[in-house]
């Protein structure tokens, strides 16, 4: 005779299946991001960085940053629980914070496995858009401009590449995924701004106006932290955007960087808090 299905409240209950806490880390700031506040202070088209998109390093700040957050979640003040799972979107500037932050916390006593890299966890693609700041996409690609403004940023896919609802499928696959292999365990993710909001989406149940209102009012900083603890069978919101560990961050020897990026205008870059994961190629691969 077959067995009963587990009782809905039961551990082993498949409602129940969810890693006991999520934590959720932006990268720190890339040489990308730099970059692109320089050309978007500039008015420029096109943003004058040579790597592709995957290899964008972090800049000496953005190490600095997840090196505090790495720290902080060693015993800082309100950290999210110790993780035994450590996640990461393969791109140089993900994977090097997610480096540092393990490096860190183990400096700091604490017991973290190694880093392993999840491919979509990967910032969402812009397609023909890699590498131009709005003023360059109103000005080489004006209908597509906007076709955009006209469906909104949620729903609008640039060509050759993903809109917000693309990278919506990836978070739910990673979300079934951890169910699967890693229920009742503190899991850490490092990840990009769009990635991190389209979380919420999903863990949140928010539509597309509240998402993209989150997004617009509260621009996550590089190295902020999000994270969700288990509550019976869903998984409830402790921290949003959580930059404390990097609040005092500045570079050696210089006067201070602020970790959050300023927005910037409505153009290219879907994640317009996040610039450097968005905007960054060099003219070759945006002179169509």
């Amino acid at each position: 005779m077959a067995d009963s299905p587990a009782p809905l409240d039961s551990p082993g209950s498949p409602a129940l299946r969810w890693p006991a806490s999520l934590t959720l880390v932006r990268h720190g700031q890339s040489t990308g991001n730099v970059a692109d506040a320089r050309a978007r202070a500039a008015r420029a088209e096109v943003v004058d960085v040579g790597e592709r998109d995957a290899d964008v390093p972090l800049s000496d700040l953005g190490r600095r940053q997840a090196a505090a957050v790495g720290a902080w979640l060693a015993g800082g003040a309100g950290a999210p629980p110790a993780p035994q799972v450590v996640l990461s979107s393969p791109y140089e500037r993900a994977l090097r914070t997610a480096q540092e932050v393990v490096r860190a916390a183990r400096a700091a006593g604490l017991e973290v496995p190694d880093v392993r890299t999840d491919e979509r966890l990967r910032e969402r693609d812009l397609g023909w858009w890699d590498g131009l700041t709005g003023a360059g996409v109103r000005a080489r690609f004006p209908e597509e401009s906007e076709r955009r403004a006209r469906l909104g940023k949620f729903y609008y896919r640039p060509p050759g590449g993903e809109s917000w609802c693309d990278v919506a499928l990836r978070v739910r696959s990673v979300l079934a995924s951890l169910r699967e292999e890693h229920a009742g365990r503190h899991v850490l993710l490092v990840s990009h701004q769009a990635v991190v909001m389209n979380f919420r989406l999903v863990l949140e149940g928010l539509d597309e106006r509240a998402v993209l209102d989150l997004d617009d009012r509260d621009p996550l900083a590089n190295c902020s932290v999000t994270s969700y603890e288990r509550d019976g069978a869903a998984m409830r919101l402790r921290l949003a955007g959580d930059a404390r560990a990097v609040a005092d961050v500045r570079v050696a020897g210089g006067p201070g960087g602020d970790s959050r990026d300023a927005p910037g205008e409505d153009g290219a870059d879907d994640a317009a808090h996040d610039p450097g994961d968005g905007a960054r190629a060099g003219t070759a691969r945006v002179a169509r």
